[in-house]
């Protein structure tokens, strides 16, 4: 189901932006971003191609958001090895 929708879409989103960058000059900011989008779209694409990858990185921001919600309160560890000790305890944790 992943291939036979994602597919034509992203072919015709490919193809529109081909067309508009054919008409826009390549020091546009509409340009620059297309052009770093065109460079970017064999991983863009490996979500069609790729039954296993996820649409998005929401397991990740996920894992994430507890180092975010906590970090005012980890400025002061006490030490610097207080800090490369939590930075460890997290890494072990999360993984």
């Amino acid at each position: 189901a992943r291939k036979s929708r994602s597919v034509p879409l992203m072919q015709s989103l490919y193809d529109w932006i081909q067309q508009q960058m054919s008409m826009l000059s390549r020091h546009s900011d509409t340009a620059k971003a297309f052009a770093y989008l065109l460079k970017q779209w064999d991983a863009l694409n490996e979500y069609c191609r790729n039954g296993w990858v996820e649409i998005d990185n929401n397991l990740c921001e996920n894992a994430l958001r507890v180092v975010a919600l906590g970090r005012r309160n980890y400025m002061f560890f006490g030490s610097d090895g207080g800090g490369d000790s939590a930075a460890v305890m997290y890494s072990l944790i999360g993984s």
